[in-house]
């Protein structure tokens, strides 16, 4: 499988809708379903800031979208800075070959060695063991469960807090002050 990842462009509105829709994505994830084509493609036209911190990337397989996921704000709260919250769907003929992991890696090592990230924060249903799986071979860890939290198929569905912390911190590397310091001395 030739996997191709890359950021979204308004011409991908109406696969991401489809994505986004799809009988076997759609009730895992939190949104409605049937979102138009049309507002994926007006979202995907919005210039990004130069500053922002999110990142969305699509997955193709042989031109064709199998999967997404976004690295996204939690908020504008300053104290809350170094987190983010993280999203990821993948069509159901491809999962368990590893698109699903790209994405992962990819947007972890943009908030890690990009962003300075500390932590990165994602719900999911209880029920839906596969991405719990992959979550967990991310580091990321349940912190706790939240009852009735989303509506699905008409039923009041629990789903997991989960999240991962930076496995390590940045450091400055060592003896590179003391360069730094040596050569304002001089």
């Amino acid at each position: 499988m030739d996997l191709i990842l890359r950021r979204p462009t308004p011409d991908d509105g109406p696969a991401h809708a489809a994505l986004m829709s799809h009988p076997e994505v759609q009730p895992w994830l939190l949104g409605l379903p049937y979102v138009s084509p049309e507002s994926w493609r007006q979202r995907f036209s919005a210039t990004p800031e130069v500053q922002s911190t999110e990142l969305v990337l699509l997955a193709m397989v042989d031109g064709q979208l199998v999967g997404s996921a976004g690295l996204h704000p939690v908020g504008p709260q300053a104290r809350r800075r170094h987190a983010m919250s993280l999203g990821i769907s993948v069509l159901p003929q491809v999962q368990g070959q590893g698109v699903a992991s790209a994405l992962m890696s990819a947007l972890l090592r943009q908030a890690d060695d990009w962003l300075g990230v500390l932590r990165v924060e994602l719900s999911v249903f209880v029920d839906n063991h596969r991405a719990i799986r992959l979550y967990e071979r991310f580091d990321f860890a349940v912190e706790g469960r939240m009852r009735g939290y989303a509506l699905r198929h008409g039923q009041y569905v629990d789903c997991l807090s989960m999240a991962r912390l930076r496995p390590s911190l940045p450091v400055w590397p060592p003896g590179e002050s003391d360069v730094a310091g040596a050569s304002l001395r001089q």
